[in-house]
This record gives structure tokens, C-alpha cells and sequence, in this order.
């Protein structure tokens, strides 16, 4: 039975590519499973500085949560096989069984509950502003925002671009597919506001000292960031929770959101709108 497993194994990881899933490949339901098979598939969109970007010089992907899902794979004792999603199709690979699960910066939300499994909260985030430092003294609320003259550009498919279209109907709204690209674009004045995370906002006020986040420490919304897989992996999410846990006793949660987002924002004086 074990060389059989072993088997089906090495035909599943030959067959297998990136953005899709070998045939007869099924997500798995435990942490025994996993163990077993000797891979954990995660699958990520890559494109979200600071928690999860593939860089495309070394290949890999890296931040807060590459680094978490690292951390993960250890405790398990197995390999990490990444596996590439977009934030459009993000719930219809996860329902698809494209990977065992997915960690790249997903808030907690009761839409995605209702259709998966998704882990306790394990970093607290919201949705802010990210415009030019000029203008930071502008953007004070959503009031100053929705307005026609005020373009605010967005990533297809995911929760800030839903925001955006329900929050301000009235701003003219941009979309751009590729989210790292859009802080940038900001910058250079080809859009005014990006509406996105705080600590998206907070890691690109500290690679650009053309941008800032007036809100930064009074955001829109709050929220938590969690793991998502499909229903059915219950034993998974048990693990899963229980090894978050221990990532926040340890301390391990704080080193790397101090590492990857907290010492890049500066202090709140320095980000109160100008009076």
C-alpha cells in the first residue's frame, strides 16, 4: 500500500504545473496526509508586497507570509510546491482542489467562510489610502476620495477593488492587472489613490518617499488575514489553527511583521494629513 502511495505520488508531482493541477491530484484532508505524500501545496497570487511576491530575478517567493507558509511546511516535515492563483480565481481553485491551501495575504471574510475553511485570524489588517506624499494632506476620508477628478487604481478581482466600487461610485476608478506595479504608478501621477492594506501601504511608504499613507492608523476597515482551504479539511484547519497559535506565543508573528511591515512605517506624526 505504501509503494502504491508512493507511486501515485511521483505521477502526481511529474504531471503537475504551475497555475494548475495534475490530474487525479486532490487537495489534502489532514495533516497526516501531507506528511504522508511529502509536499504541502500552497497555492498564491505572488504578486502582494509584503506577504507573499514571487521575485522574478531569484525565482522565489518571498515575505510575511512566504515565510509563515515556510515555517509551516517545517512543522510538517515536507517540501513546499507553490502553486500559482490570481485573486479573480482565488475561491475557484481553492474549490477546485488546485492546492492543499492557500496563504498570500487573505483577509478573513464571511463570503469566503461560507464557501471554505478558513484559519483564526493571525494578522490584523484594513483597508487605507496609498497616494503621493503632495497629497496626503487630501485624502482625509472617503468623502475627499469619492470624487470624479480622483483616480483610484485597483487589481482585478480582489477585496480592494470591491471596495472601492462599493465605497466610492463616484471617483473615477482604474483598473490595472498587475497590483506591485500600481504603487508606482501612483507615484508617477498615472492615478491618485490606491485603496489597499496597511501593510501593503506601510512597505511601499518605505520603498518610496513619493508615497504615503495619511490613514495608515485610522484605516477604513479592520480585519484579520487567514488561511484558506476547501471544506472537508477540517483535520487540516485543526492543525493549521494550532500552528498559528504557536507562532503567536512564540513570538514569531511579531518578528516577522516587524521584519516585513512595521519598520517601514513611519511614525503617526509624520503621517497626519497636512492642517
Amino acid at each position: 500500500m505504501k509503494r502504491l502511495a508512493a507511486v501515485f505520488l511521483v505521477f502526481a508531482l511529474v504531471f503537475s504545473f504551475a497555475g494548475g493541477v495534475a490530474e487525479g491530484f486532490s487537495p489534502a484532508r489532514s495533516a497526516a496526509e501531507i506528511k504522508a505524500r511529502g509536499v504541502l501545496r500552497i497555492g498564491t497570487a505572488g504578486d502582494y508586497q509584503p506577504m507573499s511576491f514571487l521575485d522574478p530575478e531569484a525565482n522565489t517567493y518571498v515575505g510575511f507570509d512566504a515565510e509563515l507558509a515556510e515555517d509551516l511546511a517545517a512543522s510538517l516535515g515536507v517540501e513546499i510546491e507553490y502553486v500559482k492563483t490570481s485573486w479573480p480565481t482565488l475561491m475557484e481553485d481553492t474549490l477546485a482542489g488546485k492546492f492543499d491551501l492557500a496563504i498570500c495575504g487573505i483577509t478573513v471574510t464571511d463570503a469566503r467562510k461560507e464557501q471554505a475553511l478558513m484559519s483564526v485570524g493571525y494578522l490584523c489588517n484594513g483597508k487605507t489610502v496609498l497616494c503621493r506624499t503632495e497629497d496626503a494632506g487630501k485624502y482625509t476620508g472617503i468623502d475627499a476620495i469619492n470624487r470624479p477628478e480622483v483616480r483610484v487604481m485597483e487589481n482585478p478581482g480582489g477585496l480592494n477593488e470591491q471596495f472601492a466600487r462599493k465605497n466610492l461610485p463616484d471617483a473615477t476608478l482604474i483598473i490595472h492587472d498587475v497590483n506591485q506595479e500600481i504603487p508606482g504608478l501612483i507615484a508617477a501621477g498615472e492615478a491618485d489613490v490606491m485603496i489597499t492594506e496597511t501593510m501593503e501601504a506601510g512597505y511601499y511608504v518605505g520603498q518610496d518617499d513619493r508615497l504615503a499613507a495619511p490613514l495608515i492608523f485610522e484605516p477604513f476597515t479592520l480585519g484579520q488575514l487567514g488561511v484558506l482551504m476547501p471544506k472537508g479539511s477540517d483535520d487540516l484547519l485543526g492543525y493549521v489553527n494550532q500552528f498559528l497559535a504557536e507562532e503567536q506565543s512564540s513570538g514569531r508573528i511579531d518578528e516577522l511583521a516587524e521584519k516585513y511591515i512595521y519598520r517601514y512605517i513611519r511614525t503617526e506624526e509624520e503621517l497626519q494629513p497636512a492642517a
